[in-house]
This record gives C-alpha cells, sequence and structure tokens, in this order.
C-alpha cells in the first residue's frame, strides 16, 4: 500500500455493475498523508492498488450531504 494512503474501515463495498468492470465502489475511512480520517466515496480496484477519482468529506460533511441528498429524493 502506498504512504499517500491508509484504509482505516471499509463502512461498505459495492458490487461490481459488470464481471468486466475493473472497479467497484466503496465508502471508507481514510487518512491521505496521515492526516486526520475522512470519509471516502471511489471506486476501488479488487488489491486496493488501483482506483477512481473520488470524494472525502469529513464526518459533519457527509453527514449534511446524505441529509440533503435524503430530503431531494423524498427520503428521510
Amino acid at each position: 500500500m502506498p504512504d499517500n494512503y491508509e484504509i482505516k474501515k471499509n463502512i461498505i463495498s459495492l458490487q461490481k455493475v459488470k464481471d468486466t468492470d475493473v472497479y467497484h465502489m466503496e465508502l471508507n475511512v481514510i487518512s491521505w498523508f496521515h492526516k486526520p480520517d475522512k470519509l471516502d466515496i471511489r471506486g476501488w480496484s479488487d488489491d486496493h492498488t488501483k482506483m477512481t477519482k473520488g470524494i472525502s468529506l469529513t464526518e459533519d460533511e457527509f453527514i449534511k450531504i446524505a441529509h440533503a441528498g435524503l430530503e431531494k429524493i423524498g427520503g428521510r
């Protein structure tokens, strides 16, 4: 694993959309460059050596975005 990130905890891993896909989406608690942990959403290869572009949020940012998204689509 590179020194620029450490996956501290996996929250959820989604299945690949197709068997031929290289990446699957994950929500992880991750530390980038030894900085404070963030919630991170991005695609990962099965062995975590490759990743797609993604987004890293503080817990507060994640909660605000999740609540706004749920309100927009009619959830609670």
